[in-house]
């Protein structure tokens, strides 16, 4: 891709509507300085002193911020946080972003607000180190009501978004947004709206999503498919033709270091490499970084192998980030895409 290319689609990015659809959470980071430490009397037990809080929409809230970072003129949050501190933090995060509008994301009291708590220990010369996570999740599943007013808000966005972004972030099956009751939405507005740029991601596997563009991973793929998870990729391109056509939507399946391998309905599947690593990383966040990139570039008009080109360097930008999940600009993919 040249320069001129990456401008025009660039360009583009300001006047797109994004409908984000999924398990938002908060990301609150607690710095300790270990120079602080101190003994607890009552316990004996080592106290960890927090120097510093910080707090980041996760989960979908990780996509939004790589949607923001680009420069995308309007995303729609679609989803919900519990009625509770963390759901009102997060609240406050997301408002925060410049490009949201909040129309379509509540605080429920039947819910609680889905969220990781990370401790990492910060040394003066080091990279931070993350102590065992605090999560706060839900176990039951998503009442109806709940889901109702999801579904209704995607049925309404439906008609005015270039994209929607759907990531189920949840481990178990019914207990987030993408329910039962909003996957029965989904079916109707793929009927409703066959050419809507739909695209999906999910720690569960894809194989419950309807009839939307998928992304997912190597693993994900064999599961969904029968095909060996070694499979080698020209081989995984032919097997990504195949599911494309069948499924009549994109298909994308990440490599971690090998790339990713996508296509599109109709056509043939093409292999992406990854960028050169240069130093120290952290994966964290380069998943969300791949599918806002994947989303914004399409609905912007890229052939597949642009987007990919686009979600590789952002990718790379991301995973240098340390201690953060991190965000990529435009600015920061120029080189980087421009370069191959």
């Amino acid at each position: 891709m040249n320069a001129d290319r990456f401008a025009e689609l660039v360009g583009r990015f300001s006047g797109l509507r994004v409908a984000l659809v999924g398990d938002f959470c908060l990301d609150r980071y607690l710095e300790i300085d270990p120079a602080r430490a101190e003994r607890s009397i009552e316990t004996g037990l080592e106290v960890f002193n927090v120097a510093r809080v910080r707090s980041q929409p996760g989960g979908c809230g990780t996509i939004l911020n790589n949607l923001a970072a680009l420069g995308v003129g309007t995303v729609y949050p679609v989803g919900f946080a519990g009625n509770d501190g963390e759901g009102y933090e997060l609240m406050h995060a997301l408002g925060q972003v410049g490009c949201v509008d909040l129309g379509h994301f509540f605080l429920t009291n039947e819910r609680r607000t889905f969220s990781y708590t990370k401790p990492l220990v910060i040394e003066l010369g080091q990279p931070p180190r993350e102590l065992n996570r605090l999560d706060f999740k839900n176990w039951t599943p998503t009442p109806k009501a709940v889901q109702e007013r999801v579904a209704g808000s995607l049925a309404t966005l439906a008609k005015g978004v270039d994209v929607m972004v759907l990531l189920e972030q949840v481990d178990e099956a019914g207990t987030g947004v993408l329910a039962g009751d909003l996957l029965n939405a989904l079916g109707q507005i793929r009927n409703n709206y066959p050419d809507l740029l739909i695209l999906a991601d999910s720690r569960r596997g894809a194989g419950h999503f309807p009839a939307v563009g998928l992304k997912m991973n190597r693993e994900e793929f064999a599961v969904l498919t029968g095909e060996p998870a070694n499979i080698p990729v020209s081989n995984l391109c032919v097997a990504v033709s195949r599911l494309a056509a069948k499924r009549g939507q994109e298909v994308f399946v990440s490599l971690s270091e090998e790339g990713i391998v996508g296509a599109v309905s109709g056509s043939v599947a093409e292999h992406v490499p990854c960028c050169p690593v240069r130093g120290e990383i952290d994966i964290v966040g380069a998943g969300d970084a791949v599918m806002a990139n994947l989303a914004t570039a399409l609905a912007a008009g890229a052939e597949s192998g642009e987007a990919m080109r686009l979600a590789m360097a952002a990718a790379s930008v991301v995973v240098h980030q340390l201690g953060t999940t991190g965000t990529a600009s435009p600015e920061d993919l120029l080189p980087l895409v421009c370069a191959h």
